[in-house]
């Protein structure tokens, strides 16, 4: 159903065209602006909802400050309107800076129409919940998980699955999500809970490496008085306190063999005996698992069970790791530095273009939560009013070759590596450490995949 004035504020014609063409179809009224100058006008007529600004309009000028002198103006005469910046990825910085000013998001380009209509809906349709409650259904669906929302990136295989999470979430089925370490693979169980038709029942998070082996049927089943020593009432378990909800349980893959076969019997029972009872206690769980070993070839090692594998496995969905997804880096350090400039009283602060630079090549092993770590960091140490590359701890991976160069192409790959590592990512004093332009190292890095 359609709802709610939009206006597209820039100064390109085919992207206006394109925008008005996209989201006609969800919004009563699309007003395209080719010029900012028009902006007061239309807050007069229109009344818009939500204003879609882009952050640059001068010929040959990009640093962005349009844009945010126009957010504020937009602010300024009326102050209820939602603001979306519409930025490249080299004004990442600035778009976070806008948001710190009263934008409610950005949205990167080339942009992704899903991404870009649920974005400016999702605004339209939290405004009348705001006005009543102060809090939108979906914030309150966010706080009731602990976390935020997924952030799914622009790269095509994040599109790819976020289509597959949608269709699967609204399911029954169990699902398996596997990933390296850091890709956040319980930040998207949440987000399936959250999809999923038992949104509003409980999410219950269970870390099987951290369970010991001697605690764990009193901690996923519970106990009764008098079971051992120190029970002294009686103790709901994991599986009860998932009644009628989500129960993830993250690293599946660490729980020892022989405690495998009582797992399964639950599941496939659906009820659950506590310690020191006789009594069946039926249980309703939707199950949600995560790994980030290979359940298969463990299966074929006799170290898990395949019959437990083919019970928590019946849709499986992988999180790629960040170095695959490079274009995801930036949108996703701006939304972290964002969040720990405001934690730590520190507005204002922006990434430089070689801080960026530096983000966007290091293959991050430890995925997003080395990325985040890294922000927050850099965010701490920082003085200015600006993250230099200096301020990333980020040591350049070591060539996984240490034999002889044969050839002047493997010779001058060799030290453009080791000037990275002396240098710690940071590209101007590479390039001055070999005596070459920003320009010609920036193009012998990309033919040389580093």
């Amino acid at each position: 159903m359609k709802k709610g004035t939009l206006v597209v504020v820039d100064d390109n014609k085919a992207i206006l065209t394109a925008v008005e063409m996209l989201l006609a179809k969800y919004f009563k009224k699309v007003v395209p602006l080719p010029s900012p100058g028009l902006i007061p006008h239309a807050l007069e007529e229109e009344k818009p909802d939500v204003v879609l600004l882009d952050m640059n309009f001068s010929s040959g000028i990009n640093n962005g400050n349009e844009g945010l002198y126009w957010l504020s103006e937009i602010k300024r005469l009326s102050p209820r309107v939602q603001v979306v910046l519409f930025t490249a990825y080299a004004d990442i910085s600035l778009a976070v800076r806008g948001m710190k000013e009263g934008a409610a998001d950005f949205v990167v380009k080339p942009w992704d129409n899903e991404q870009l209509v649920e974005t400016l809906t999702g605004l339209i349709s939290s405004q009348p919940l705001q006005k009543k409650e102060g809090l939108s259904s979906s914030s309150k669906k966010r706080d009731a998980a602990g976390e935020g929302e997924m952030y799914w990136g622009c790269s095509e295989a994040m599109r790819e699955l976020r289509t597959l999470i949608e269709k699967v979430s609204r399911t029954e089925a169990n699902i398996l999500i596997t990933g390296e370490n850091g890709t956040g693979k319980e930040m998207l169980a949440r987000q399936i809970h959250l999809l999923s038709k038992r949104s509003t029942a409980p999410w219950v998070a269970v870390d099987m490496g951290a369970v010991s082996e001697t605690l764990f049927e009193s901690e996923l089943f519970g106990h009764v008085k008098g079971a051992f020593t120190d029970a002294r009432s009686d103790r709901p378990g994991k599986f009860e306190a998932a009644n009628h909800g989500t129960l993830f349980l993250d690293e599946i893959g660490n729980l020892p063999y022989h405690l495998q076969a009582k797992l399964l019997a639950v599941l496939q029972n659906r009820s659950l005996t506590r310690v020191g009872s006789n009594s069946a206690i039926p249980v309703d769980i939707r199950l949600l698992s995560a790994t980030n070993k290979n359940l298969d070839e463990m299966v074929a090692a006799g170290s898990f069970r395949e019959d437990l594998l083919y019970r928590i496995n019946t849709i499986r969905v992988e999180i790629p790791p960040l170095r695959e997804r490079p274009e995801d880096i930036l949108p996703l350090a701006g939304r972290f530095l964002a969040r720990y400039a405001a934690a730590y009283g520190k507005d204002g602060l922006s990434l430089s273009d070689e801080a960026a630079e530096k983000l966007r090549r290091h293959p991050f092993p430890g995925n997003i939560r080395e990325l985040q770590h890294a922000v927050e960091k850099a965010v701490i140490l920082a003085e200015g009013s600006r993250l230099e590359a200096g301020h990333f701890d980020l040591p350049f991976p070591r060539p996984t070759s240490q034999k002889t160069p044969s050839t002047l192409e493997e010779m001058e790959q060799r030290m453009i590596e080791q000037a990275m590592e002396k240098c710690k990512g940071n590209l101007s004093q590479v390039a001055a450490q070999l005596g070459i332009s920003r320009q010609t190292l920036y193009n012998k890095l990309k033919r040389y995949g580093l």
